[in-house]
């Protein structure tokens, strides 16, 4: 499903969102996050010649005990007064902003609940903090969480689906003491 149509913003159509179905209530689904892709056509226009390309991938489980992996995508640009047409990072560099990207997705992901981590990936916080954290290392562009997968989810738990949804049920009666 495109995130364009579940926002109505089209500048959020270079986003494929999967949704998985957990609960069915008569003509309504109960859906929940179940991974997001950059579509094809923006990735192949984000690579272009003279830069280098920077992937970082991770594991992380979220406080209310999903596990997603996240791949990352980044490119070099050029400083600002810089003469010449290419912008490769040494291969030391490339090691210190991978690094720097599996450290700043870990601590944002594993600090949040699924439903926020999505929100995240929706704003590009993610992609805007790690293009802040490397800067000093080297100059970045169109950094961001370009894949996400969810390998684990807990037991499932229908009072906290329909939590999410913005449907609370009470537990019980009150009870006159």
């Amino acid at each position: 499903l495109n995130l364009a149509e579940l926002q109505d913003n089209e500048s959020y159509a270079h986003t494929n969102i999967k949704l998985k179905i957990d609960e069915v209530q008569g003509k309504h689904c109960l859906t929940n996050f179940y991974g997001l892709s950059y579509t094809t056509d923006k990735l192949k226009s984000l690579i272009k010649k003279w830069q280098t390309l920077v992937e970082a991938n991770v594991d992380v489980k979220t406080t209310d005990g999903y596990t997603v992996r996240m791949f990352c995508i980044g490119f070099t640009k050029q400083r600002t007064n810089q003469i010449s047409k290419a912008c490769y990072a040494q291969t030391s560099k490339v090691k210190q902003i991978r690094a720097k990207m599996v450290a700043v997705m870990t601590k944002e992901a594993s600090t949040c609940e699924l439903k926020d981590l999505v929100k995240k990936f929706i704003m590009n916080s993610i992609g805007n903090s790690i293009s802040r954290q490397v800067q000093g290392i080297y100059p970045m562009r169109d950094v961001g969480i370009r894949k996400v997968k969810l390998l684990k989810s807990p037991a499932y738990n229908p009072a906290k689906l329909l939590e999410l949804h913005g449907e609370r049920t009470q537990a019980g009666k009150k009870v006159k003491a």
